[in-house]
């Protein structure tokens, strides 16, 4: 469900759509159209890579990797400055817009954050409050105990039988050519890992573990009440680029353990992990199942009239998920490493009204490579990146705009495919 939709910063001065859309609206289309709500998905900022000590990531190399701000799978300090950068730029652009206040204090349910209980999402929830709201120690709802997987933040499977299963995995095996000629098209990424790496003197080699990344042993697993997984080389090789990523964003430096490599170089090192989640995340089948919750709770949160602004955080997979499910088409990225959904990046719903109908603009907002790296602070005079993201099907109006009741109707259509899938909950198997 990845499309690369290739646009310029040039292309995208569309009303919504511009570097700064968010804060450079035309005079006619302020004349026309009055924010009423903005809902934002968010992605979590910087984090540690997901496992530590002794983690396999550590032992494909002999280097010693980054000094990690935080505990394994934790925001990191860089995430938190980063993610408090984006709150104060979301604020200016809602308090030039009217939506509301300059340090308000919402009243009432006119805003809402809610985070999955991991700490990485609730700590990016928090910092970003902290910046948007500075006056109102904003409350950050989590329903589970710290660490713990809220339900609606994990991309699980909620229903299964044995004919969707085998529905999943022919759009896996349909995308690209097959998760087998999928990863093959990144061997040359896969290759320059390892000398980066020096993999063939890493402590995984010297005990005759591994001196190559691999893809020929995958397996996917898709099961109910679970997450899809992969089994096999290309699981190590994700979590590698992962790790040699994030090295990057917190290190400034282009540079990993001593070769300098390109911005192109870098983006094909997160194609890596574009082919992972594109396989586990992005068929549609899978996604109406695994984005449900989130799905539907969006629509809800675009049809509420006392709602302002609605924040919600949680993974990289649901961002996948839901643009899948939705057939959206997220934009190749610009000014970034990762392709799609870069680290900390939002999907921003913004409902406008011309006093008569609701719209609703959809946009990617991130930070670029550079704003990462310098730490920058975010504001109307430097925005953060903003583009624009399409729907299949659907066809905005003039202003860039669909109408409120077209994306209605297609949550709904998403919603029902999710409603067809029967619920086996023992599947007969010889």
């Amino acid at each position: 469900m990845y499309r690369i939709v290739k646009l310029s910063m040039l292309a995208i001065i569309l009303a919504v759509v511009s570097a700064s859309a968010q804060t450079n609206r035309s005079d006619d289309f302020r004349a026309k159209y009055q924010l009423k709500e903005v809902v934002v998905m968010s992605r979590h900022n910087i984090r540690s890579p997901l496992t530590s000590g002794g983690a396999a990531y550590m032992r494909v190399t002999p280097h010693e990797w980054f000094k990690w701000t935080s505990p394994s799978s934790q925001l990191s300090l860089r995430g938190g400055v980063l993610e408090t950068a984006m709150g104060q730029f979301f604020r200016k652009w809602v308090v030039s817009e009217g939506l509301l206040p300059d340090n308000c204090r919402p009243e009432g349910e006119e805003v809402l954050f809610y985070a999955n209980s991991r700490q990485r999402t609730f700590a990016t929830a928090k910092y970003f409050s902290a910046g948007f709201l500075p006056f109102a120690n904003v409350k950050i709802t989590h329903k589970l105990a710290e660490d713990k997987m809220d339900p609606v933040f994990v991309a699980q499977f909620t229903k299964m039988n044995d004919t969707y299963r085998q529905q999943v995995l022919s759009e896996m095996h349909a995308l690209h050519g097959g998760p087998q000629a999928w990863m093959q098209s990144v061997q040359p990424t896969l290759t320059l890992m390892e000398q980066v790496l020096d993999m063939a003197h890493s402590p995984a080699a010297q005990q005759g573990d591994t001196l190559h990344f691999s893809f020929d042993d995958t397996q996917f697993t898709i099961e109910k009440g679970d997450e899809p997984r992969m089994k096999g080389g290309y699981k190590l090789a994700n979590s590698v680029a992962d790790a040699l990523v994030l090295q990057c964003y917190e290190t400034e430096s282009m540079t990993a353990f001593g070769h300098e490599l390109t911005k192109e170089q870098w983006r094909a090192i997160c194609g890596v992990k574009e082919v992972y989640d594109g396989l586990l995340f992005t068929t549609h089948a899978a996604a109406v199942n695994l984005a449900y919750p989130l799905v539907s709770r969006i629509r809800e949160e675009l049809n509420r009239s006392d709602r302002k602004f609605m924040f919600l955080c949680g993974h990289d997979s649901n961002l996948a998920s839901i643009g899948a499910a939705l057939r959206f088409n997220y934009p190749e990225t610009e000014n970034a490493l990762e392709l799609h959904t870069p680290i900390g990046s939002k999907l921003v719903f913004e409902k406008w009204s011309n006093g008569t109908d609701d719209y609703v603009a959809i946009n990617l907002v991130y930070a670029s490579l550079s704003q990462l790296q310098g730490r920058t602070l975010l504001s109307l005079d430097e925005p953060p990146m903003v583009l624009p993201v399409t729907v299949e099907g659907l066809t905005p109006n003039a202003d860039g705009l669909y109408h409120l009741t077209d994306l209605n109707a297609r949550f709904a259509e998403t919603m029902a495919e999710y409603d067809a899938i029967e619920d086996v909950p023992t599947d007969i198997r010889p």
